[in-house]
């Protein structure tokens, strides 16, 4: 019997007892560590009456064991789901209730709110799995066998649901089959060159694709080391930093890092790699980076229902402002939103991919599927962006992103990369609202620098000559932060709903 993704992986662990993971707490996983406690898993997970095809719901905090979890769901055949940590007990019915899990595991701590939820949804098993070894999964598990026959699953089998945000209507579960995981996780490892020597810094969440599928997968892929944090912690990297070689974050991380006294040339001398995704990194933070260490950062797109589609190049240039090249045996283009046809070089338009890394579609919603891709195949992402004269891929904006007023299309990134530029300016958010002479009226919400005096007037005065009249902000209004989701990305929804009615009379 074959796992088709758990045998890649096994193929990378010849060495089991070189360390995996290396917790926060200073607890080891090594990898033959991982072959016996997720077969003990997949055991438990049997002994539950998971059968091939059923789901596995889990919202917990960030453990080795989750990831141990992950596996032995691969290998019992099951399809593993996770949740968001933040999610409430109504989201949590909504997510229970649709993808009909036979296992839900939560937080010991969480079980007497969240037992109710599951029977509700008529989930068959509660388990808990917690961060300090305890929780009932763990204690049937560690009586389980350290063999497991391995359920036979297939390159098309699927391997795990993950849910979209849901900002704009009701979340879609993304259905990843196996080779969706690990054509990726193979492309990865040699386009961002990983190998056994390795050891990434892990701050990410991992009910995510970024630190779930993007970082374990490649590190467990290419035989590599995670220095495990719980979460995003300055000094506590700072402090692992002299013992890593690669790190992979969100713009925060960086944001957050630059800040830091100790991050220096001498800091960061012997890092091999910086990787950044999830939400779009500032040119700005780009530049200083590079000026503060002497590192570039890569910048790469993906999402939840693709992996990974396109980098910056290993070798090459990293320009600032882009997500790069796309990656070996996936196909990118850009297309009239509207009909699909193809785009001349350099104009802004749908971006689509196709490759062994899109996904199968979403759960349960075959007519939302099909309206996802074109008869050819390519998976409409929902973001619009350019591909320039050299094949770098830029990102404008999410198309529900876009604003129209007076009949013209304004894409927000650009708006947003001539505020950024502005002297006494962090960041800022193009959105539009409500406005009765224009439809929608471009609105901007800018986070000044401390200390920094940058006014509607000064920021006018400088975007005035560089954007059409249409372009230009009819409002400029200054926050502390901008509101962001738990992976950095900025939430313009909440900002729509917040400022719609500031054009009312």
């Amino acid at each position: 019997m074959a796992s088709h993704l758990f045998d890649h992986f096994t193929r990378a662990m010849t060495y089991p007892n070189k360390v995996f993971i290396e917790n926060f707490d200073g607890r080891k996983i090594t990898f033959g560590h991982v072959v016996e406690q997720s077969a003990r898993m997949a055991h438990a997970l049997q002994k539950l009456g998971v059968v091939t095809g059923d789901r596995v719901a889990v919202q917990v905090d960030k453990s080795p064991e989750m990831i141990l979890l992950y596996l032995a769901c691969v290998r019992a055949g099951a399809i593993f789901l996770p949740l968001n940590t933040a999610y409430t007990p109504t989201e949590i019915e909504y997510f229970l209730g649709d993808a009909e899990p036979r296992v839900f595991v939560c937080e010991p701590a969480q079980r007497d709110k969240l037992a109710p939820v599951a029977a509700k949804a008529g989930v068959a098993h509660v388990v808990t799995l917690g961060t300090a070894l305890d929780g009932t999964l763990i204690e049937t598990s560690q009586t389980q066998p350290t063999a497991f026959a391995d359920v036979d699953r297939g390159p098309d089998d699927l391997a795990a649901i993950l849910y979209t945000s849901g900002t704009t209507g009701r979340s879609k579960g993304a259905m990843l089959s196996h080779e969706n995981l690990a054509s990726n996780a193979r492309t990865l490892v040699e386009y961002w060159r990983y190998t056994a020597k390795d050891v990434l810094i892990h701050a990410l969440p991992i009910y995510h694709t970024h630190g779930l599928f993007v970082a374990t997968n490649t590190i467990l892929l290419s035989g590599g080391t995670m220095l495990f944090l719980p979460k995003l912690d300055g000094d506590a990297i700072m402090r692992l930093m002299p013992r890593a070689t690669s790190m992979m974050g969100v713009p925060t991380f960086y944001t957050r890092l630059l800040a830091h006294p100790g991050l220096n040339p001498d800091a960061t001398r012997h890092m091999r790699l910086f990787i950044s995704g999830s939400a779009p990194l500032l040119a700005e933070t780009h530049r200083e980076w590079r000026a503060k260490t002497g590192h570039a950062i890569l910048e790469r797109y993906g999402m939840t229902e693709t992996n990974m589609n396109t980098s910056n190049p290993f070798d090459g240039d990293r320009v600032a402002g882009t997500v790069g090249l796309p990656l070996p045996g996936v196909s990118v283009r850009i297309a009239d939103p509207d009909n699909g046809a193809p785009t001349a070089q350099g104009e802004i338009g749908m971006i689509e991919v196709r490759g062994p890394n899109v996904f199968k579609g979403y759960w349960r919603m075959p007519e939302k599927t099909a309206a996802e891709f074109r008869p050819d195949g390519f998976f409409i992402t929902g973001d619009m962006g350019k591909i320039d004269e050299r094949g770098y891929v830029h990102i404008v904006g999410r198309n529900k992103d876009l604003v129209i007023t007076g009949g013209f299309n304004v894409y927000p990134a650009e708006v947003e990369s001539e505020i950024d530029a502005v002297a006494g300016v962090v960041e800022s958010a193009i959105i539009g609202v409500p406005h009765a002479d224009f439809g929608e009226g471009v609105t901007a919400v800018v986070v000044r620098k401390v200390g920094g005096d940058a006014t509607e007037k000064s920021i006018m005065t400088a975007i005035e000559s560089r954007l059409a009249k249409f372009k230009l902000p009819k409002r400029i209004i200054f926050v502390d932060e901008l509101p962001r989701n738990t992976m950095g990305k900025v939430q313009k929804n909440v900002l729509r709903d917040q400022y719609r009615d500031i054009y009312r009379a």
